[in-house]
């Protein structure tokens, strides 16, 4: 699907800022133990990142001498820059980068403000500021991202598919990629195991 636009305030849905969270009987594989932060949610449809599966085989100096923004992959970039985690955002559009990042940079006309401190920048001006340490304090670059058609997201949490919950900035940006899911589970409160296997008990 394309992905929605970012409407004013008032189009903006519940799911904005928020952590969507897999359920443990998710059937989408795509989808299995996923934490999703979403960026957009409006009357049009719902966009999000996946925020713990790692790009495979894919660094973030690859990317940069990819888009020509660095000469040499084994240039030493900044230590920010290295800390930069490089994920599988979702399945729609896989070749196209987003930038998600702490609201300390800005580029005119090209940085969405989203929520609680945080902004979306899709342009490589973001990755050239990043490249020679001016970029923003915490960031992350999601190839893809995940897309649901208008009223589709909240059909699937009626379902049970999926549980949300506030984000939290320290959630989205460390680098704990693999236990991540676990951890968002148990500040719900939620124990995956025990929801396992209750599944499917009439």
């Amino acid at each position: 699907m394309k992905a929605p636009s970012f409407k004013a305030q008032d189009d903006r849905g519940f799911l904005d800022g928020q952590l969507l969270v897999a359920m443990p009987g998710m059937t989408d594989e795509r989808f299995s133990r996923s934490v999703i932060y979403i960026c957009a949610h409006t009357s049009e449809g719902t966009m999000g990142l996946v925020l713990n599966q790692r790009a495979p085989q894919v660094k973030l100096p690859q990317i940069l001498v990819q888009l020509g923004v660095v000469e040499d992959s084994s240039i030493v970039l900044p230590t920010k820059a290295r800390q930069i985690n490089v994920l599988r955002g979702g399945p729609v559009e896989t070749g196209r980068g987003f930038v998600l990042h702490s609201s300390d940079f800005y580029v005119e006309a090209a940085t969405m403000p989203l929520d609680e401190g945080l902004c979306l920048t899709t342009t490589i001006d973001v990755l050239k500021a990043i490249a020679i340490g001016e970029g923003p304090d915490r960031a992350l670059l999601a190839l893809g991202y995940a897309g649901w058609e208008a009223g589709q997201v909240e059909n699937e949490i009626r379902q049970n598919a999926w549980l949300s919950c506030a984000a939290d900035p320290d959630i989205i940006f460390d680098d704990g990629i693999e236990t991540k899911y676990d951890r968002v589970m148990k500040r719900l409160g939620v124990d995956p195991a025990m929801l396992s296997s209750a599944a499917g008990r009439a």
